[in-house]
């Protein structure tokens, strides 16, 4: 299935054979020190920085309904984000992974991000929308 939209994110998941838990990492931009007049010029105009990862969190497909609610509850815990990766992990025997399992998870997305790995992620933007980054 092709991902155009985080909805679509769920619909995917929600066809998968096992239950699935999706895993977040909301990332925020930042500007080095040593950033050039240049690059702060574009930082300012909403280019370039570099993405962080803020916040982690897993959900069940049970605790996700749409892109807008999500949003939503974001602003509990990390209102400055520009980017959210997403990946899936998939249950067995037909129960989605524990909060548990998911722990290490997503302190390896969490390394990958902040390493620049990002391939196996889905970057999705504030509106929901896929984004290709570099």
């Amino acid at each position: 299935m092709d991902i155009s939209s985080f909805d679509d994110l769920l619909v995917a998941a929600r066809q998968q054979p096992q239950p699935q838990r999706l895993l977040f990492a909301f990332a925020h931009a930042e500007l080095p020190p040593d950033a050039t007049p240049a690059q702060q010029a574009a930082f300012e105009a909403g280019q370039g920085g570099a993405l962080v990862p803020a916040v982690c969190v897993d959900k069940t497909l049970d605790e996700l309904t749409s892109f807008a609610a999500f949003v939503e509850e974001s602003h509990q815990f990390s209102l400055d984000w520009v980017i959210v990766f997403a990946a899936s992990l998939s249950g067995r025997n037909g129960q989605p992974p524990s909060a548990a399992e998911a722990e290490a998870p997503l302190q390896r997305m969490v390394e990958s991000i902040k390493a620049g790995d990002i391939g196996a992620f889905i970057p999705f933007n504030r509106q929901g929308e896929p984004v290709r980054l570099g």
